[in-house]
Formats: structure tokens, sequence, C-alpha cells
């Protein structure tokens, strides 16, 4: 982890008013760290990021979606408006780092970082609302429940940018593996979508001795997941992507015992609307299909969790050129691609233009791990980020 730079030492008046509060923000990331709690339960988190801000001059809406924050910030007389949104909730993981902050909740972990994409938002509103350069309207949103897929879609539900309107709206999430304090920023699909599905396979159960007494779900089971692949290799475009991955298998007991049934539980990722409808379509008829084939049946419950994260251009362009202007070329991460994982920040951006980046955590445990933990480091170039984002955003000669 990189020294503390003492504010004397720095010319740069973001970087040096960043600074001069660091350990104090550092402190509340462990804070929020050692205190982490679960989707739509963020009331502890929530009423300290409302209380701060409320302290530094922001107007304050609490209660969207249950715990989610939205702070307005207006200067001078520009009429742009910027979103800039921040996740808060931990992960059900029992946390293993050994931190001196660990969390003291147990079974419930900031395996993601969201304390410390908090805690770069709060550094960087401060500084705005102290020594803020802009003209026109900040709007910074502390969103609940992104772990479960629920809190973007809640909050757009209940209004938000029509209570809050921005011209665009921006989000980041840390990467562990990325070098620290590296932006990585991705035009179009940069977050896979994600979707669930749930198969039951109905044999005949039996002895394990007289197997053809019975009809074996195990058996139809297998078939099917070695068949699943072919969905990825032969029904999908191979310049496309495409994920199905079983997770989850069950079935009986005793090893003597063919199980009436087996369940197993997967998930399913693509970067395009297309290749996701085609999983939608093939999966269901691939297990109905191998389930027969063995004389069994498959039951198939398919959920549509949320859509790929796609970046809009023009505001990815921007928010690069932020990056190369703020923190130089060099914070640039080298040939960044696209991430499999999934992000319900898809949803904001399917209702505004904006941009989803990226910040590199160094080299540490990898996201929803019991070993993770969000690295200090990299707040201060974010905060310092997300300030040179917003006084470009809604500079004078934007109006």
């Amino acid at each position: 982890m990189n020294a503390i730079i003492k504010p004397d030492s720095i010319n740069d008046p973001v970087e040096k008013g960043i600074a001069a509060y660091l350990d104090e923000i550092i402190a509340l990331r462990h804070d929020f760290h050692q205190y982490p709690e679960l989707a739509f339960q963020e009331h502890r988190t929530s009423k300290r990021i409302a209380s701060l801000l409320s302290d530094w001059g922001y107007e304050v809406a609490t209660g969207i979606a249950g715990t989610g924050v939205v702070a307005t910030l207006k200067r001078g007389e520009g009429s742009r408006s910027l979103g800039i949104r921040a996740d808060m909730d931990a992960l059900p993981i029992e946390e293993t780092t050994r931190v001196d902050y660990a969390s003291s909740n147990p079974g419930v972990m900031h395996a993601c970082g969201h304390d410390g994409h908090t805690s770069i938002l709060l550094a960087a509103a401060r500084y705005l609302a102290e020594s803020g350069n802009f003209s026109g309207t900040l709007r910074l949103i502390f969103q609940p429940a992104e772990e479960i897929g629920a809190g973007a879609r809640k909050m757009l539900s209940e209004g938000l940018f029509d209570r809050f309107p921005v011209d665009a709206v921006f989000g980041l999430h840390n990467w562990p593996g990325v070098p620290e304090g590296q932006f990585g920023f991705v035009v179009g699909p940069a977050m896979a979508s994600v979707d669930q599905a749930l198969i039951r396979i109905v044999g005949k159960g039996g002895h394990g001795a007289e197997p053809h007494r019975a009809v074996d779900p195990v058996l139809a089971s297998a078939s099917f997941i070695t068949a699943l692949q072919s969905v990825v290799s032969r029904n999908i475009d191979p310049q496309d992507m495409a994920v199905a991955t079983v997770g989850s298998i069950h079935a009986g007991s005793a090893s003597n015992v063919i199980p009436e049934s087996v369940e197993l539980k997967l998930t399913m990722r693509a970067f395009s609307e297309t290749v996701r409808v085609k999983l939608q379509e093939r999966i269901p008829a691939l297990a109905r299909a191998q389930a027969e084939s063995f004389g069994a049946e498959a039951d198939v419950s398919y959920r549509l969790g949320f859509p790929a994260l796609v970046n809009h251009a023009d505001e990815t362009d921007f928010a690069r050129e932020v990056a190369v202007q703020a923190l130089g070329p060099a914070a640039l991460a080298a040939n960044f691609r696209p991430r499999t994982a999934s992000e319900d920040f898809a949803f904001m951006l399917e209702a505004k233009p904006g941009s989803y980046l990226f910040v590199g955590n160094g080299d540490s445990a990898p996201l929803h791990s019991a070993q993770y933990d969000f690295n200090d480091a990299i707040i201060a170039p974010a905060a310092r980020y997300w300030v040179r984002l917003a006084e470009t955003f809604l500079a004078d000669d934007n109006r």
C-alpha cells in the first residue's frame, strides 16, 4: 500500500484538499467495513452517510428504496445535472482477513469493496462541498442492495430520476488484479447480464443394486451437464460471449439409493440481449430433452436477473479523457476488457446516458473472497477523479 502523501508536499489543489482529511476517510472506511450490513439492511451505513452529507451542506433525501440516500448540491447558474453512484451493501460471507477492523457482524462482510466505493464518493463529496468549482447540480446516489440485483431497480421504480433528474450518471468498481489506482474504461458492454435457472430432474427412486427398476435422475443430470456446454459451443456465435455454469447439484444422501430427483442451480452470463435470449430458449429445452431421453422429466424455473451493463460511447470517452487530464496517461489500465461479472448499475444506464468504470485494487484477494479487503491507497486518486469529473461535466462553459 502506498504511503499517504502529506498535504504540504502536494501542488494539485484537489489532491491537497483530499489529503488534508484522508485519514478521516480511511477511518470511516474501516468503520463501514467493521459494521457491514446486507442488502436493504444498510440502516447504520445510510444514517452515517446522510449525517455527513448534511453536515457538509448537501440537501439530503433518505428512505429511497428503503435505505438509499440521494444528496444534492447546487452551485451557480449552470443547467446541467450530474449523478454519481456508489453502492453500500455487504455480502453473507464469514470474513477471514484478521485485519483489526474486520467484520463484527458474524457471517457478513464487505467482500466486494462497497465500503470503499462509499468512502471514495464521500471523500469527493466533502471536497466538492468545501471547494468545488462547478456550475450546475450535483447528485450523489448511495444505493442499497446491489449484491442481490434489486437496489438500482427499486430506486428507479420509486422515481429516482424523476425526483432527482440528471443528464448523465456515472459509477465505479474496484477490481483486484488491475494495478493499484489505474482506471479501466470500456465502451459498450462492460459487464455481463446475469440470469439463473433452477432445474429439477425427476425420475423414479429405487435401490442402487437394482437400477433397472428405477429411472435414474442422476444419470440424466450428468448427461444434461455435459450437453449444456454444447449450447455455448454450438448455439452461440463464436464471436459472442456466453457462460453457462452449474454451481450447485443436490441429489440423494445414501450411496445405495437412487434418488427420486436431482436439483441443479445454474447461472448464465452474456454481453448481448440476443445471446441472453438464446440461452433462455435453449437451456430449458435441452434439460427437458435430456431428461426425456432417460425416461425422466425436467421442471425448469428460469429467472431473469439483470441485463448487460452497456456503457454509452460519448460518456465513456468523456470519462476516459477526465482520467488522462486529472491523473495522467499512466493512470489508464492497459488493454482493459469487459468483465463477465454483473452489476445492477446496468438499469441506471438503461434509464440515463453514462458510464461505469473500474479502478485497480492492486494485488488483493478476489472479489467475494473471505480474504478480500479494499485497498485504502486507491481512495485518494479515485476521489480526486470524481471531483475532476464533476467539475468538468458541470463546468461554466457547459451551461
